[in-house]
This record gives C-alpha cells, sequence and structure tokens, in this order.
C-alpha cells in the first residue's frame, strides 16, 4: 500500500509538505542539486573542481546550492586552513549515499532521452 500522498502530511522539523514526493523534491529539486550530486557520488571534489565541471552555474548558484545541501545532510564540507587561500572539500555522506541508485536510474533515463531525441556533443 502506497504510504506518500494519502491525505496526510508530511511535517519535519518547521517545514509541511504534502507528501513524501513533495519532501524529497525538496532536498534533490532544482536545475543544480542533482547535478552536484552527481559529481559527487565517486568522491570528494574542491570547490573548484565543481566549479569547473559544472561549467554553466554561475559561483553564487553553486555556493547556495552546496549550502543547501550541508543544510539538508546530504553532503560534508570540509575546510582546511586558516587563511587564504584555503581548501574546502565536499563530499556525499551517508544519507547523501542513499541518493545514489536513485542518482544511476535518473542518469540511466536521461541516456535513453539522448539516445532517442538527441546527441552527445563535444563543445557548445
Amino acid at each position: 500500500m502506497k504510504r506518500e500522498c494519502l491525505g496526510k502530511y508530511v511535517k519535519i522539523e518547521d517545514k509541511i509538505y504534502p507528501c513524501s514526493v513533495s519532501l524529497a523534491m525538496d532536498l534533490v529539486g532544482g536545475k543544480w542539486k542533482t547535478v552536484i550530486l552527481y559529481h559527487l557520488k565517486d568522491g570528494e571534489k574542491r570547490f573548484s573542481e565543481l566549479r569547473k565541471e559544472l561549467f554553466s552555474v554561475t559561483e553564487m548558484t553553486l555556493s547556495l546550492q552546496l549550502k543547501q545541501l550541508e543544510k539538508d545532510e546530504l553532503i560534508s564540507r570540509k575546510v582546511y586552513g586558516k587563511k587564504p587561500p584555503i581548501k574546502v572539500i565536499y563530499k556525499l555522506i551517508d544519507f547523501g549515499s542513499t541518493f545514489i541508485p536513485v542518482l544511476d536510474a535518473i542518469t540511466s533515463w536521461g541516456n535513453q532521452i539522448v539516445d532517442k531525441k538527441g546527441e552527445f556533443v563535444d563543445d557548445i
């Protein structure tokens, strides 16, 4: 029997969601969160590495999305050094790692769409 979206609300801390799907999408939805998680699924990365890999995202947007993912306990942020240049490392933590099977399914589905409707290109 489905537990989600049965007319009962989901409450976590001060937030109310109409269903568990809404809750999940709040954590990983949007244009960049899932893409960031994809780039962290194989291991930790520095901010500068993520910035290079996600070349079309602004530095501010990347920073805000990383902060939100950290707040939602999907990733961790570790700072090395006390004065510039500091080194900041991001990585998936246990809760974030539970999203990897979903991420793999989304990646597979995206590849099917590319195969049917598009193509991978080297340059834009």
